[in-house]
């Protein structure tokens, strides 16, 4: 075979360049670590090389216990792999990160609490079952920098898990939502000149549904 022959990928898109960096986590990470350090690879913002995911978010992700990940991801910290930081966010090295990274206004402390509000309000409905991934985070850093305010996101949340709700009470079935971008199409209808009995009215709605076992029966049988 040629030197100059190139190869071209079955899948253009979502890989990961595994290459230096990857081999030097592999000679210092135990097999379990490894696992997850691939994981978070492969769902870190390629420009940050950086996530927010919670322990039990990544015992879910990986079918792991909580405590296994605990265990972890204070190994990836102890072998200097990644950077727990106190918002949440994990961050992996530039030692172990092969790409560059980019440092702007997306980085600030208030883009970080605004899409950590914006997990919140999203993973708080029990109709989403999502570990909030790297494709959710750039979502969420989107609508701040369109200048979508916290108050529409929690209203197309609310908004998109009633009519949720709604479906699931019709049909008597549902699956859950596992993407911030379900609400995508909410985000501008929601600004919309409503009156606030109306928002009141759809919150007592989610928390009414919420309250019941509507939800709950489908969700468990779609976990098992």
């Amino acid at each position: 075979m040629s030197g100059g022959t190139r190869f071209q990928l079955k899948q253009p898109t979502g890989w990961f360049a595994a290459g230096r960096e990857v081999r030097c986590a592999l000679e210092l990470l135990s097999d379990a670590t490894f696992k997850l350090f691939v994981w978070l690879c492969l769902h870190a913002e390629r420009g940050r090389g950086a996530l927010s995911a919670t322990p039990a978010e990544l015992a879910r992700a990986l079918g792991r216990k909580e405590s296994d990940m605990h265990l972890a991801l204070e190994e990836l910290e102890r072998q200097g792999v990644c950077t727990l930081r106190a918002d949440g966010v994990i961050e992996i090295r530039d030692r172990f990160w092969p790409y560059q990274r980019e440092y702007d206004s997306a980085d600030s402390d208030e883009s970080r609490r605004y899409v950590e509000e914006v997990k919140r309000r999203f993973l708080q409905r029990r109709c989403v079952q999502s570990s909030f991934t790297a494709a959710d985070e750039k979502l969420a850093l989107a609508l701040h920098h369109r200048g979508v305010s916290l108050l529409h996101v929690e209203r197309a949340i609310l908004l998109g898990a009633l009519r949720k709700y709604a479906a699931v009470r019709q049909n008597g079935r549902g699956t859950p939502i596992s993407s911030l971008h379900y609400f995508a199409n909410l985000f501008e209808e929601v600004q919309q000149e409503i009156s606030t009995q109306y928002w009141t009215y759809v919150a007592h709605k989610v928390n009414t549904f919420e309250q019941t076992e509507l939800w709950a029966i489908p969700c468990r049988t779609l976990e098992k």
